[in-house]
């Protein structure tokens, strides 16, 4: 079972894993930092793909240790469609093993609508996240 938790979200709740289960599959994806190369790409093409991911009713939802203010920032520079969650305590990454010592690590996780992980790639490819997470939606090339 993915690990319960809560972090401040981009859009200002705290946003709680357990309240957005039963609606469908949940990515939850683990970056580095705001605005840079590799994690600009990685949330451009999510956000390019946004509609197929809604298609099969998945939410997508970033974790960095970078705080809301600079979420919002990003969010509105790139105009990402998902909210982004500060992890600056590094909690989340853990119990995903996602801590990193500067930054979090670059994986990813599906979690079914029950909150099984389906899936997880330790070891994600910003340039093909997106149709890789949708091939195990079922919904990619």
């Amino acid at each position: 079972m993915a690990p319960d938790f809560s972090a401040p979200a981009s859009d200002g709740t705290t946003f709680r894993l357990s309240e957005h289960l039963g609606k469908g599959p949940i990515v939850l994806y683990f970056y580095p930092k705001d605005d840079t190369p590799g994690c600009t790409k990685e949330a451009c093409s999510l956000r390019d793909s946004f509609t197929a991911f809604r298609n099969v009713k998945a939410e997508i939802f970033g974790v960095s240790y970078d705080s809301v203010e600079s979420h919002r920032r990003f969010i509105a520079k790139h105009r990402l469609p998902f909210v982004l969650l500060s992890d600056q305590d590094r909690a989340v990454a853990r119990a995903y093993g996602a801590e990193g010592l500067f930054v979090a690590k670059r994986m990813s996780y599906v979690i079914g609508a029950n909150g099984r992980i389906l899936y997880v790639n330790p070891a994600v490819d910003p340039s093909k996240h997106d149709q890789e997470l949708l091939k195990v939606l079922g919904a990619g090339k």
